[in-house]
């Protein structure tokens, strides 16, 4: 849309007019909205896959499995399960209320600002969307301007889909955020990192809004002596180096037990060349790096430090090949800051305990993982570990179940969504209390004395 002055002022009123009118409140107009986005998704697959791999190099399969398929499955669990979310909830009425019913019934907030991510630029955009269009907001969308390619797309797409009156999508740089977060919404969605968060929780602040930040962290990987290695390497190497390690969940570094490191770093050696062939900057499967800066950084990382598998770089791709370092000094900065990248440190540990240790003393990760044949020290891990979300024996792989709610503790990210849990993140669920006039008018007329036996049974 056009940056014209007060265009924003304009299509936040239009949004807002649109949710007092009621438009968006029937299930009829939600589902019908829904279907226009899987149509949008469908009919455009190709034009989102080439924005995607223009932006940060993603291959059609990466594309769409992490993107486009993810969204579509979303789209359909919401439709699915749409009208019984909608449904007002019964609970239990206590006696001193009879004769009465009392439910929660689920009612948008109103119009909602969502603000995007650059590492899977579609869908961290749309994924929050459809949570907000299925518990019946407008909202008001910023993609990031770091992926300007699928950034263009969406602006240029949304309007021939969707209703312009109940959604819209606005380009920009950090200003264009700052102004967006000065107007007073009913709820802001942000995916990004700490920094970010905290202005953007400073800003909500100023308007009592509420806020839904989906941050990241360093996300633990463990790896115990009893696992099956070439498979945990094989999952590993899946899980850190989709999206060229700009996921953030990837496995942030790797705690393995001593005895079976040197094992683990040859399996994943071998495993990186299975899936990016033995050149990976050459691979088509092989993302790039977001911009010249996040390189740099990247690069940064593996100075000074023991690389066992890896290391190339290629700055006029922007890529840096899947990296391996062993042993790195726990005060320098791969180990003290979020790495999302290609760059994986894998550290040796006497046990699992210590490994559990050295978690429990920083700050909670958005994930956790454990590789283990041990049930005991599973139970030990998902006891004692604090994250975001726990995958046991894998990496990544709970963000398939639309059962399970995505999102941090701590650190890591405030609230969650997917599924049921991001309907109820933009919906608030209103108290409900209907009572009867036929007991009263029915104990009035009553003999005293059967009043005063009610009244107390009432009372106690």
């Amino acid at each position: 849309m056009s940056r014209a002055p007060g265009a924003i002022v304009s299509v936040f009123e239009r949004l807002q007019q649109s949710y007092v009118l009621g438009k968006t409140k029937t299930y009829a107009w939600r589902k019908a909205q829904l279907e226009a986005l899987q149509r949008m998704l469908s009919e455009n697959e190709a034009a989102f896959v080439e924005a995607l791999n223009t932006d940060l190099g993603k291959s059609e399969a990466e594309a769409f499995t992490t993107e486009i398929g993810f969204l579509l499955s979303d789209i359909q669990h919401t439709k699915k399960h749409l009208r019984q979310w909608m449904k007002a909830r019964k609970v239990s009425t206590p006696l001193v209320a009879q004769p009465a019913r009392s439910s929660l019934q689920p009612e948008p907030l109103g119009t909602v600002l969502i603000l995007g991510a650059w590492n899977y630029p579609v869908q961290l955009t749309l994924a929050p969307y459809v949570a907000a269009l299925a518990a019946g907001n407008c909202a008001l969308l910023k993609p990031s301007e770091l992926a300007p390619a699928s950034s263009a797309l969406m602006a240029s797409l949304i309007p021939k889909y969707l209703d312009g009156d109940a959604v819209a999508v606005v380009e920009g740089d950090k200003d264009v955020a700052s102004e967006l977060l000065s107007f007073p919404f009913d709820h802001i969605f942000y995916t990004g990192g700490e920094a970010v968060g905290k202005i953007v929780m400073t800003a909500a602040a100023q308007n009592l809004t509420p806020v839904t930040l989906e941050l990241g962290g360093k996300s633990p990987c463990v790896v115990d002596a009893n696992t099956d290695i070439a498979t945990t390497a094989r999952r590993i190497v899946w899980g850190k180096w989709t999206n060229a390690g700009q996921t953030c969940i990837a496995p942030d570094y790797v705690l393995v037990e001593r005895s079976c490191a040197d094992a683990l770093i040859d399996k994943l050696g071998k495993e990186i060349t299975r899936q990016f062939g033995n050149q990976p900057l050459q691979s088509k499967d092989y993302g790039r790096i977001v911009n010249e800066r996040h390189l740099a950084r990247l690069k940064q990382y593996t100075e000074g430090h023991e690389i066992v598998i890896g290391g190339q770089l290629d700055e006029a791709q922007m890529k840096l090949a899947p990296t391996v370092i062993l042993n790195p000094d726990i005060d320098t900065p791969v180990m003290q800051e979020e790495i999302f990248g290609p760059v994986l440190p894998v550290i040796e540990v006497s046990s699992v305990s210590e490994a559990i240790d050295f978690i429990k003393r920083r700050h909670k990760p958005l994930a956790a993982y454990l590789f283990s044949e041990s049930q005991s020290i599973q139970q030990q891990f998902v006891d004692e570990v604090s994250a975001g979300s726990v995958c046991i024996n894998d990496t990544m792989m709970f963000m398939a179940n639309p059962q399970l709610p995505f999102g941090g503790v701590g650190n890591s990210g405030i609230g969650r969504y997917h599924g049921k849990f991001g309907f109820d993140t933009f919906s608030h669920l209103k108290s409900v209390m209907k009572r009867s006039f036929w007991f009263d008018v029915a104990i009035r007329y009553a003999p005293s004395s059967a009043r005063k036996r009610f009244l107390l049974k009432k009372l106690l």
